[in-house]
Parts: C-alpha cells; structure tokens; sequence
C-alpha cells in the first residue's frame, strides 16, 4: 500500500456497534437467558426499534436478518461458556484489524473453515448472516437506514477528510470523489467470503479502484500466504489501511539494456523499500500484482509517453529557436520536484524512477540517436 488512508468516524458504524451487541449480549449470553425475545434487545433501545420492525414487518432482508440472529441464538444456547468464550476471542481477534496486519500476538484469526472444524452447522449459520450484512438490500432498509445513515454519505465524508483520487493499493489508478455522482466500491480487507465478524467494520472496508479490487485482489486473502499443498497455511504481515506510522514506498526501476524496441518484462526490474517493512511490501505485491502491473505500465503507452517528453523538451528550443533545449538530466531534476510535491498525480513516483533508471542504463548518453528513432 503506497499510502495509508485517514480513518473518518461516521454514523455507519453505528451498524457494527449493533453486531457486537448481538454478538456479546444476546448470543453469547444464551445459555442463560432462555428463549429467544425481543426482550433480548431492551439495553440497546435503537436495535429493539430495529428487530421489532423486521419481526412485525414484511420486508424480505429484514425478516431474513431477524431469522438469523434468532437461528444463531438458538445454536449458541447449547454451548458449554468455555465454546462461548473461544468463539467471543475469535469474535474480538477478527475486528482488531491492526493487530491483525502486523501479525501481531493477540491475532487469533477465524476462518469459517476453521470454526466447521468444531461447529460445521453454526459456521455456515454465520456465513449466510455475516455475508449478507454488508448488501443494499439490508442496509437501505428505513428502519435501519434511520438509525445508521447510508453507504454514500460515509463515501462522501471519507474522500473529503482523505483529499485524494488516487487508489492507495497501486497509485495509478484513479478513486471517485467528492465531485463524483457515483462512487467506487468497498473492499473487505479481510474478505468476507473467508472471515466473519468484521464484514461492516469500517476499518476492514476500504475503497479501492476497480483494478485493485475486482481485477487482482478478488478473494485473496491477504493475511496468509498462497496455498502450498505441501505445507500448512503460513500466516504474513500486511500494511494496515489506517496506520499512522506508513511512511511510504521506495520504488527504484533498473533496465537490462536501453534498446527500447526489445525491452521485455524480464528486462525491467524493479525494487521497492525501505527493508524495515519488506515483508508488507511482499503481502502488497503478491496480493494487488504490483510488479506486473508497474511492468505493463512502463513497457506501455505510459512509458513511451514519458520518454517522448524528455526527446521533445531537448529538442524544442534547438529546432524552433535555435538555442539549447533542456537537457534530459535537467529534465529529470525537474521530475523529481513534482514527485516530491505530488508524488501520485499523473503516475509521478513511477514516471521519475523509470526515468531514473533510463538515465542509469545510458539511454540518455545516445538521446539523439533516440530521439531520431522517435
């Protein structure tokens, strides 16, 4: 992750509060507490307001969510406290997600695969509820809606505090933003297809442009390693979306050759830092396809693009006025301070290193021999 976002309070998490009301207070306490009721929900008055609407109302997502909860009761109250106790930790490690990314002590992560181990019958109870949290259907719902606002204004309220249009998984793509009618979608970090308990905790949603979401991350999961079969699943560092101390990515490119027409991706490496976070930047690579993705990008339109730049601010001057244009190392000290001001806007931290490298490799020792290729 190229940058960390600003996290932005907001009414929608109101909805997350009530989980963790249904989760700590209703369910886990239902060994003791009898048959299900809506008596259930007298300490937290807007949830009453709100099971009571979808008991007596005739809304499909509401009478879906009410089944749920009074379903995965039922299956609670016939655990011993010390299950109830295992399943309110796994409840608690899922939602902290920064100890959780650091792969720190306390994160005792929850798969449903790993809860089917021991309850196969209420780990599909709370896929089908947790699943189904985070959909329109549900969430648009009047008397829900009333209670925890909607989706586009928390859009609207986080693009503004976080002031930029650049996705933050790969720095090349653009976000919709406050200026925008629509908006982009929301990742579950954790995925929601793998994890419960976090699917409508905002920290685990983050927005994240089309490429990075549905074209390379999908379902990946970005807390554990690929899939080896010859070995058990191996749990990795991951940058938090949130973090305050994220200071950014070193990206340095090196070219095997400077003749331009027979570049190959296996002939442009490159290398990302500082090593204090190298594992992050591992998860990061693996989990959004940075590497290709900068690759295509410079072996493209783009690169091409930006090496013409230097070719025609060399020749202008020269060919137009006669006097000396601007040189490709002046050109290159003039890249670097727009990548320092605004290192995301018009692909800058990438178009300076590639630019760096280019210079490194000597293509700009024989500019003109380039240039006349152009």
């Amino acid at each position: 992750m190229l940058f960390a976002y600003t996290y932005v309070p907001h009414q929608m998490e109101r909805m997350h509060r009530f989980i963790n009301f249904i989760v700590y207070q209703v369910w886990c306490r239902a060994p003791k507490t009898g048959a299900f009721s809506l008596d259930l929900f007298d300490a937290n008055p807007p949830l009453k307001e709100v099971m009571t609407s979808f008991a007596y109302g005739d809304t499909q997502p509401g009478d879906r969510f009410y089944v749920q909860v009074q379903a995965i009761y039922e299956s609670f109250s016939s655990l011993p406290r010390r299950e109830i106790a295992q399943l309110k930790r796994w409840h608690q490690s899922n939602n902290r997600l920064e100890d959780v990314c650091a792969n720190g002590p306390r994160a005792h992560l929850a798969r449903y695969v790993d809860i089917a181990v021991s309850y196969p019958v209420l780990s599909n109870q709370l896929a089908d509820f947790f699943k189904g949290l985070y959909s329109d259907s549900l969430l648009s719902l009047a008397a829900l809606r009333d209670k925890i606002g909607d989706i586009t204004s928390h859009y609207k309220a986080f693009v503004k505090k976080n002031n930029g249009d650049k996705c933050p998984f790969c720095g090349i793509n653009d976000l919709m933003g406050e200026y925008h009618s629509r908006r982009d979608a929301y990742d579950h970090y954790l995925p929601k297809a793998i994890y419960p308990f976090n699917s409508i905790n905002f920290r685990n949603l983050v927005p994240a442009c089309h490429h990075c979401n549905s074209s390379y991350k999908t379902s990946k999961d970005p807390a554990y390693m690929p899939k080896d079969p010859a070995r058990s699943a191996t749990r990795r560092r991951v940058f938090f979306p949130f973090s305050k101390a994220h200071t950014g990515i070193e990206v340095e490119v090196t070219l095997a050759h400077v003749d331009l027409q027979k570049l190959t991706p296996t002939d442009v490496v490159i290398s990302f830092g500082p090593t204090v976070i190298a594992d992050q930047i591992e998860t990061w690579k693996d989990v959004y396809g940075i590497e290709e993705r900068y690759r295509a990008k410079l072996l493209g339109g783009d690169g091409k693009a930006w090496l013409v730049e230097v070719l025609d601010e060399w020749r202008w001057n020269e060919e137009s006025a006669g006097a000396a244009g601007k040189p490709p190392e002046k050109y290159l000290q003039d890249v670097g301070r727009h990548t320092h001001r605004s290192p995301y806007a018009n692909g800058n931290f990438l178009k300076h290193s590639f630019l760096q490298g280019c210079q490194a490799a000597g293509l700009f020792a024989t500019v003109k021999q380039v240039g006349a290729a152009a």
